[in-house]
Parts: structure tokens; C-alpha cells; sequence
């Protein structure tokens, strides 16, 4: 019979002590995200005759190739927990960058892109379920203590994002000093450094991270794949969340053109704009989310979010109206309400999207979820592209109304999701319940 793996978890201290590990291991992932792209690029222009189109299209095709893991990584956690795959994705991050050093043609720089950036999918396809195992036996833990165990996930959850958000923001200003330097031997010094680090963070995760419990799918009945593709709530979660996530990317994405060539606006502005974002991400997510996390529930959360998004569809629009000495402060102000949506939709989401998964199936439920993102950094920018071709607030006509429908299904579907605990709800003072024995009560499904 299949039962909960567990591991060597002596308290809520010791559960505490090991965020840090695993926040660690997050902010090394982040800070080689930011490197990754740009980094690349400029390094294979240096070591090959390949041009930078040529260097584009093997990028692209190594992402594409990459994107059925997930499907098989979920599947690994469900059987063997996600400790292990998450250090696996990382060495196996670690080892790309450095066979970065021996790209010398195409066969090498394939070989290179593949294993880094199928370390990427793996690490991604599992350190949610990760953070959500640790969340739940800390709240498990705490029972019979004043904590509010409800609020648990989402806190890990926006933890996470913050130091994400801040290893992202390090690794972009890191490649743009290197892009300044133009150096091969700090390229190379760069690149191993990454490279160490990844394999650094996997041991950290592997040694230093607790071991907590990760129910295994049941020995009898439907699970896995065929479990989720036979519901239908959380595959609608799913179709839901790649409307917010196109929401999600759309900044970065279309700010530095819209503010440019829509707008007239200084050339300067995008810079320090997509600056205020990522230092907002970093340093207020978290205390958002315990506001947030107290009104009201994630779903409820979720479609505030995609009111505010939106709302900064609108404002962004009705910028073209504004005289040029009002442009920059009020983009700062649009700026402002679209990184709010962003830290009151992550967290709650992702606690969601764990929460809804059934247990014995977490892994393979949030792996499946990470297709959302997936699916919206393949959609944004054609969307933008084609649109802001034509006219330059069809984006944001197409993304508001995108951001409105989103709310409003969200808010439909809610009812059909497993039950949440009250936003202010605690921790009753009971014994902790195994894994296997919690699973999530759906309402009655039509």
C-alpha cells in the first residue's frame, strides 16, 4: 500500500532552519536565470562561427525540446518525492554551464543548451511541490500552537518569489557588467562560477534541506495523468492561470516598445520602470500576501488580481492622453498597480494549485500547472507583436479583457476547487494527519 514518505523532520524549528537551504538553493537558480539568456547569447557569438540568428534558432529549438519533461519529472516526484529531483535539476544546471566551456560548434552548443535547460525544466517541474511539502508539515507542526497554519503555503510561496525575484534582478545587472567588460577570461570566470554554484546549491538541497513527508500515489485507482486529465476544475485552473500569466509577462515584455515608440516617451524610462518592479517583487510580496491572505480567499485573491491587471491595461492605454511632463510619473503609478496584481496573484496561486492537487498526485498536478507560464511565454509576444503592429492599445484592449474574463471565471470555478481554510482561520490543536489520509473534498461536480 502506498503510504507518505518521511524523513528525518524533528520540529518546527528544524523545519524553519530549513528554509534557508532551499531559499539558498532558489535565489542560485534565479541569479543563473538572469544570467542564462543574455550570457549565453554573447558567449556562443565568441566561441563559434555561428551568428546570432543561427544561435537564436538552436536556443528556440532546445526550449521546444525541452517541453515534455515536466510531464515526466511529475511523475518522478509522485514516486520518489521532490528533494532528490529538485538537486537533480539543479546539477543538472550546474553541468550545463559547464559544458559551456567546451562549446566549440553547433554539436557542442546543442549539447550544452539541452542539459541546461532541461535542468531548468526539471528543477522547475518540482521545487513547487518542495516548497509546498515543507509549508504543510510546518503546519502539521504547528498544530495545537497560535500559528496560522492556513496561511503557511502562502508565505513559503512568497518567500520564495522574493528571493526569485531578487536572484533574477542580480543575475540581469550581473550579465549587464560582463556585457560592459567584453572580456573572454571574465565570460569564463563567470560561466564556471555559475556552474559551481548550481552544483553547490544541488548538494545544499540534497544534504541541508529537511526530509519531510511526500504521500506516493495509491497502489489501486486512478492517479497521475489520467487523474487530472479526468478533472476537470483543475484542468480549467490550469486554462485560467495561462490567461494570468500572459497578464504576468506582458510587462517586460511590452513596457520598453509601448513607452518608446506608443508613447514618445524618454528612452531612459523603461530601465528604472522594470527596476521598480523587481525590487516591489523582492521586498513587499511577502507582507502583501499576509494582508491579502486574511481578507480573503487565494480564488477570491486570485480574481482581485486579475481586476487590478485590468486596471493597468486601462491606465496604460489612456497614457497616449497624458501631456510629456506627466508621462514618466504615471507610468510609475501603472507600474506600481501591475507589480500589486503580480504579488497578490503568485503566491496564492501556486498555494492553490497545491492545495487543489490530490494527494499521492502533487507532483504531477503542479508539474502540469507549470504549463501555464509555459504556455503564456509562447503566446505573449506574438500576441503583442501582431497587435501592437496594428494599433498601439490593441494590446491593452486584448490583455484587459483577457484579465476581466480570467476574474470572472475564476470567481466561477471556485466553488467546484477543494475547499480552503477561512483566511482567518488557525490551526485547531489536533495531531497532525499523515499525508495520504488529507485528501482535498471536492463539491459535487454537475
Amino acid at each position: 500500500m502506498a503510504g507518505a514518505r518521511t524523513g528525518g523532520v524533528t520540529g518546527r524549528s528544524g523545519l524553519r532552519r530549513g528554509r534557508w537551504p532551499l531559499l539558498a538553493a532558489v535565489a542560485v537558480d534565479s541569479l543563473g536565470t538572469g544570467l542564462y539568456l543574455p550570457l549565453s547569447m554573447l558567449y556562443f557569438l565568441r566561441v563559434t562561427d555561428l551568428d546570432l540568428v543561427a544561435i537564436g534558432v538552436l536556443t528556440s529549438v532546445s526550449t521546444a525540446l525541452t517541453l515534455p519533461l515536466p510531464l515526466v519529472v511529475g511523475k518522478l516526484v509522485d514516486r520518489f518525492g521532490p528533494r532528490l529531483v529538485v538537486a537533480a535539476g539543479q546539477a543538472l544546471q550546474g553541468t550545463g554551464f559547464l559544458l559551456y566551456l567546451l562549446v566549440s560548434g553547433t554539436g557542442s552548443l546543442v549539447a550544452a543548451m539541452l542539459v541546461t535547460t532541461a535542468g531548468l525544466r526539471v528543477y522547475w517541474s518540482s521545487v513547487f511541490t518542495l516548497i509546498a511539502d515543507l509549508a504543510d508539515a510546518e503546519n502539521a507542526d504547528a498544530a495545537g500552537t497560535d500559528a496560522v497554519g492556513a496561511d503557511g503555503k502562502d508565505h513559503w510561496f512568497a518567500r520564495a518569489g522574493m528571493i526569485r525575484e531578487a536572484g533574477a534582478g542580480g543575475g540581469a545587472l550581473l550579465a549587464g557588467a560582463v556585457l560592459a567588460v567584453d572580456s573572454a577570461r571574465v565570460y569564463d570566470g563567470l560561466i564556471l562560477a555559475s556552474g559551481l554554484a548550481f552544483l553547490a546549491a544541488a548538494l545544499v538541497v540534497a544534504l541541508a534541506v529537511p526530509a519531510v513527508p511526500h504521500a506516493a500515489p495509491p497502489a489501486e485507482g486512478r492517479s497521475g495523468y489520467g487523474a487530472l486529465l479526468r478533472d476537470r476544475p483543475y484542468l480549467a485552473l490550469i486554462a485560467i492561470s495561462t490567461i494570468f500569466a500572459t497578464c504576468s509577462t506582458f510587462l517586460s515584455l511590452s513596457l520598453p516598445v509601448y513607452v518608446i515608440q506608443g508613447l514618445s516617451g524618454p528612452d531612459w524610462a523603461p530601465g528604472p520602470l522594470l527596476a521598480l518592479n523587481t525590487l516591489l517583487l523582492a521586498t513587499c510580496t511577502a507582507a502583501v500576501t499576509r494582508f491579502v491572505r486574511r481578507r480573503c480567499t487565494r480564488a477570491r485573491a486570485m480574481a482581485w488580481a486579475g481586476g487590478l491587471w485590468a486596471l493597468w491595461c486601462a491606465a496604460s492605454a489612456s497614457a497616449v492622453l497624458l501631456p510629456s511632463r506627466a508621462l514618466v510619473p504615471f507610468l510609475v503609478a501603472v507600474v506600481v498597480c501591475y507589480t500589486l496584481a503580480e504579488m497578490v496573484y503568485g503566491p496564492a496561486s501556486n498555494a492553490l494549485a497545491a492545495d487543489a492537487a490530490p494527494t499521492g498526485s502533487r507532483g504531477t498536478y503542479l508539474a502540469a500547472f507549470q504549463y501555464s507560464f509555459a504556455g503564456a511565454n509562447v503566446l505573449a509576444p506574438t500576441l503583442f507583436g501582431v497587435l501592437f503592429s496594428r494599433d498601439r492599445l490593441l494590446p491593452w484592449l486584448a490583455v484587459g479583457l483577457l484579465a476581466a474574463l480570467g476574474a470572472a471565471l475564476m470567481l466561477l470555478l471556485a466553488p467546484r476547487l477543494p475547499r480552503e481554510h477561512g483566511p482567518r482561520q488557525r490551526v485547531a490543536a489536533a495531531p497532525a494527519v499523515p499525508p495520504q489520509d488529507r485528501s482535498p473534498r471536492r463539491s459535487p461536480r454537475p
